[in-house]
C-alpha cells in the first residue's frame, strides 16, 4: 500500500481521526504494523462490545494516503508493482499500451456476515463466456479489497469455509475463481482485519493460527480516560469538521511516518542471534508450525521501520511477540486464549530480562 501523500479533501466522508483514539495501544500497534507490511498476515481483534474496534479500523483506512491505480480497473491494479497488477493490465504494459493512472483512497471493504462465496470471490458468467467467447467475470469483495483493508466484524460467527477463503487469499495475494473449466485469477493483496466478542465464541485454533497477530482489548476502567473518551466523542458528533481540523497536523504526521516506514522496511535487518532466540521461544512454547517465527520477524522489522531504525532490537521483539504468539498457544477449542503472560515470561527468560 505504498503511496503518495495527498491533502485531505473537504468533501470526504467524516470519520473519527485515528490519532484522536484514546488507549487500545495493542490494537493500534498491530494495525499500523500490518499497514507497513501487509505480509504480517492481518489482525484478529477480540474484545468487549463498545470498545472502539470498528471505529479504529475505519479511522485507519481514512488515515492512509491515496494510492495510484489504473483508471477503470476493478482490481485497483498498481501501475508499477507486478504483484498487485491484474493479468490484462500486465499484458497491456508489456505491449507498451498507454494506461491512464488516477489516485483513490485506500479501499476499505466491510464483509457482511451473510455474504455468499460468490459475493466474496466473484462469479463467472458461463452463458456469456460460451456465447461470446470471452471470460465474463463479475468481481467480488476480494477484488474491491486489493491493496486495501478487508474488515470482517464478528468473524467468529462467519462460516469457517469463508474464513478459510479469506485467509488463503490474504496469504497468497491472489484470488482464483474456477467454474465449468474456466479459470480466472486476480490480485487480492489486502490487510485482513477480523473482530469479535469472545462471549460469542472463538475461532477454531487452526483458523486463528492463520491470522498474523491477535490483539485483545478491554473496556477502559480508568474514570479520567472514560470521561476523556466521552467528551471527545461529544465534540466530534457536535462539530466533525472542526474536530478533524484540530487533529489534522497529527494525522499528517502519522501518515508521513507510515509512508517513510514502508520505504525503509526493505533495509531493516535482524541480527542472527535474535532470530535464533525468537525460534527458541517458539519452540519452548510448543507453537505448531513456523508461522509464529515468520510473523514475529516481520512484525519486529515493521516496528523498527516505523520508528525509523534499520536494526531490530530485543525491545522490538518483546513488544510484538505476545501479539504474534498468544493465539497460537491454544491447542484445544475449549481453552481460552492466553493473555500474553506465558509469552512474556518465556521472552524474559530466553533474553535474560525482567518480567514486567
Amino acid at each position: 500500500m505504498t503511496a503518495t501523500l495527498q491533502a485531505p479533501s473537504k468533501n470526504r466522508r467524516v470519520v473519527f481521526p485515528f490519532t484522536a483514539i484514546v488507549g487500545q495501544e495493542q490494537m493500534k500497534l498491530a494495525l499500523l504494523l500490518n499497514v507497513i507490511d501487509p505480509k504480517v498476515g492481518g489482525v484478529m481483534i477480540m474484545g468487549d462490545r463498545g470498545t472502539g474496534k470498528s471505529t479504529t479500523i475505519r479511522a485507519l483506512a481514512d488515515l492512509l494516503p491515496e494510492i495510484d491505480v489504473i483508471l477503470g480497473d476493478p482490481f485497483n491494479s498498481s501501475p508499477t508493482d507486478v504483484e498487485m497488477m491484474a493479468d490484462d493490465v500486465r499484458q497491456k504494459i508489456e505491449r507498451q499500451e498507454h494506461l491512464e493512472i488516477t489516485q483513490k483512497k485506500v479501499p476499505m471493504v466491510d464483509l457482511p456476515l451473510g455474504a455468499t462465496e460468490d459475493r466474496v470471490c466473484g462469479t463467472i458468467d458461463i452463458e456469456k463466456a460460451l456465447s461470446e467467447g470471452v471470460k465474463a467475470f463479475e468481481p467480488g469483495l476480494l477484488a474491491k479489497a486489493n491493496r486495501g483493508i478487508l474488515y470482517v466484524d464478528e468473524v467468529n460467527l462467519l462460516d469457517d469455509h469463508l474464513v478459510d477463503v479469506l485467509l488463503d487469499s490474504a496469504a497468497s495475494g491472489w484470488n482464483t475463481v474456477e467454474r465449468e473449466g474456466i479459470s480466472i485469477r486476480h490480485p487480492a493483496r489486502f490487510v485482513l482485519v477480523g473482530s469479535g466478542n469472545p462471549e460469542e465464541g472463538e475461532l477454531r485454533p487452526q483458523l486463528l493460527d492463520r491470522f498474523g497477530m491477535h490483539a485483545e482489548i478491554r473496556t477502559v476502567k480508568e474514570p479520567n480516560l472514560r470521561v476523556q473518551i466521552v467528551e471527545q466523542r461529544g465534540d466530534f458528533d457536535r462539530d466533525p469538521q472542526n474536530f478533524l481540523i484540530e487533529y489534522e497536523p497529527q494525522q499528517r504526521e502519522l501518515q508521513e511516518k507510515l509512508v517513510k516506514a514502508q520505504e525503509l522496511l526493505p533495509k531493516v535487518t535482524i541480527d542472527y542471534d535474535i532470530r535464533v532466540k525468537v525460534s527458541e521461544i517458539c519452540s519452548e512454547l510448543d507453537i505448531d508450525g513456523l508461522r509464529g517465527d515468520i510473523v514475529t520477524n516481520r512484525a519486529a522489522k515493521a516496528l523498527a521501520a516505523f520508528e525509523s531504525r534499520t536494526e531490530v532490537t530485543v525491545d522490538d521483539i518483546r513488544r510484538v511477540m505476545p501479539l504474534c504468539l498468544r493465539h497460537r498457544l491454544r491447542k484445544d477449542p475449549l481453552e481460552s486464549i492466553d493473555s500474553g503472560y506465558k509469552v512474556e515470561k518465556c521472552i524474559a527468560r530466553v533474553f535474560g530480562l525482567e518480567v514486567n
